[in-house]
């Protein structure tokens, strides 16, 4: 059996690429570059290189596998991508496809990235190829990345709101992904919500932090046009829009776990979901080990 993963040089799809490997899975990743993704020799996964909007290529990506995990990065051509990957799946009869969608995803169709899920959804379930749906939350580890606002401004700039959400851990989704990947019929034609087991609220989030820290790390509150702003200054405007469209749907319309979410994702991957304080514990030791400067900028000063 050998599965393509789709995303897999990213930070989900990496992961899922190791779980796979874990499960003794034979595994080719499909990127734009074989250098993007790490550690491919040492594991034996195979790369294949081509580009999502170039049928030809993924279609030879395909060429021989049973089994597809499909992940699309967000990006305006976002829904293309998916449908060529699936379209092409289907042509060849794949035993399989685990598609990694969003949580909640149909009510939050105003949201441009959730509507391309829930147009791949909908083909999924058109057609004969089988399929499993997996929807996550939020990150845990989207945080990760805002080391200089969180520990250097005190900040914690996320708009959780007031209520919060059910984050989860990107371990627990490749773990679930993977268990899907190299189970049988029993996943078949399921939709399993992926959930965090608390609810944290952007003031929630910013007191453990000040916690971690031993430093007062403030919420900076629910100004959505000043956090589309904000992200302009890091990203292309369509993607800015995108993500402030989504934190105001978890704002509006709520993004917390369903009744049975929390037993399901236990029962799939064989442990309690990982908890927030836990992760943000690992993720500030890390920041304490970290140089101040890159060793070059160091090496300027000596």
């Amino acid at each position: 059996m050998k599965t393509l993963v789709i995303g897999g040089a990213g930070l989900v799809g990496s992961m899922v690429v190791e779980e796979l490997v874990k499960r003794g899975a034979d595994v080719r990743v499909f990127a734009r570059k074989k250098s993007a993704v790490a550690d491919a020799d040492k594991t034996g996964v195979e790369v294949v290189e081509g580009d999502l909007l170039d049928p030809a290529t993924v279609e030879k990506a395909l060429d021989g596998v049973d089994k597809l995990y499909l992940l699309n990065a967000v990006s305006p051509d976002e829904l293309t991508q998916g449908l060529i990957a699936y379209d092409l799946a289907k042509k060849h009869r794949l035993q399989h496809v685990v598609y990694h969608s969003v949580f909640r995803a149909e009510h939050f169709l105003d949201v441009p990235h959730f509507a391309s899920k829930v147009a791949v959804e909908n083909a999924l379930k058109a057609f004969d190829v089988p399929w499993t749906i997996i929807r996550p939350n939020y990150f845990f580890q989207n945080d990760a990345k805002l080391k200089d606002v969180i520990k250097g401004a005190g900040l914690y700039p996320m708009p959780l709101g007031p209520t919060g959400i059910s984050l989860v851990d990107v371990r627990d989704i490749a773990e679930a992904a993977a268990v899907a990947l190299a189970g049988g019929a029993e996943h078949q034609g399921r939709t399993y919500n992926l959930n965090g087991p608390d609810v944290l609220s952007g003031p929630k989030v910013a007191a453990i932090w000040s916690q971690l820290l031993n430093k007062e790390v403030h919420y900076s509150g629910d100004d959505m046009e000043a956090f589309e702003a904000q992200l302009r200054k890091q990203m292309p405007a369509w993607s800015a829009f995108d993500l402030r469209m989504m934190m105001q749907g978890y704002l509006e319309r709520g993004f917390t776990a369903e009744a049975g979410d929390l037993e399901t994702l236990t029962a799939l991957i064989g442990h309690p979901p990982r908890r927030y304080e836990d992760f943000a514990r690992e993720t500030a030791a890390k920041w304490a080990k970290e140089l101040p400067w890159p060793l070059d900028k160091i090496a300027e000063k000596l």
